[in-house]
């Protein structure tokens, strides 16, 4: 495993703070369905292709999510897929207009269903700012791992989603930087989950069936 890059002056600043303190997912609002995060898509206009990717790392993050379930940990199946689905739900937008689409997307997701750990998730889907624990914090872990083994919408190691990565962002040495950082966090989940699950996660195609409803 390469060296841990030098973390960014976001991180050193963000990393100082505590991670958040989760309510009870029985506190809040309940997950949205599959059919209401389709319907998100349509209301936010979500391009063919990010729709494509979103099924492929809610596929990911469900098939993770049923692991965890069985490994004992207190999961929330339609919660976890349902942040995965909707992790992209402002990329569309902010490729057209511009801004950050996981803080927008977040914002978003938040006002429409009131459930601050379905927000979470795709605030975070990027990156997370605190260290790597799948115990606590593991519906971020979850969509954070899933958007990194989706390249397009097909499943790939880690190698080669970073690869394709570096080609299309990899433009200035300050995005190389956050890139590396992104790929050691996500070496760090990949092992974090194995060890938690049970399972080899490298090597798992995430195929558990059929996992979005069709409106």
């Amino acid at each position: 495993m390469p060296a841990r890059p030098t973390a960014s002056p976001l991180w050193n600043a963000l990393i100082k703070l505590p991670p958040p303190r989760l309510p009870s997912p029985r506190t809040l609002p309940p997950a949205p369905s599959d059919r209401e995060c389709l319907q998100c898509w349509d209301d936010y206009d979500m391009l063919p292709h990010i729709r494509q990717h979103s099924l492929s790392v809610a596929r990911v993050a469900t098939c993770l999510a049923l692991a965890a379930q069985a490994a004992g940990l207190d999961v929330d199946v339609q919660l976890v897929r349902a942040s995965a689905l909707l992790h992209d739900i402002a990329k569309t937008y902010t490729i057209r207009h511009g801004g950050n689409h996981s803080q927008l997307g977040g914002a978003w997701m938040q006002e429409r269903f009131g459930n601050p750990l379905l927000a979470m998730g795709i605030v975070h889907h990027v990156h997370w700012p605190w260290a790597v624990d799948v115990r606590a914090y593991f519906l971020p872990m979850a969509i954070i791992y899933g958007d990194k083994r989706v390249m397009h919408d097909g499943v790939v190691p880690l190698d080669e989603r970073f690869v394709d990565l570096y080609s299309r962002y990899g433009t200035t040495q300050y995005i190389r930087d956050r890139l590396a950082e992104s790929r050691h966090q996500a070496e760090t989940i990949e092992t974090a989950l194995s060890q938690t699950l049970g399972m080899n996660v490298h090597e798992d195609p995430f195929d558990c069936g059929r996992l979005v409803e069709r409106a």
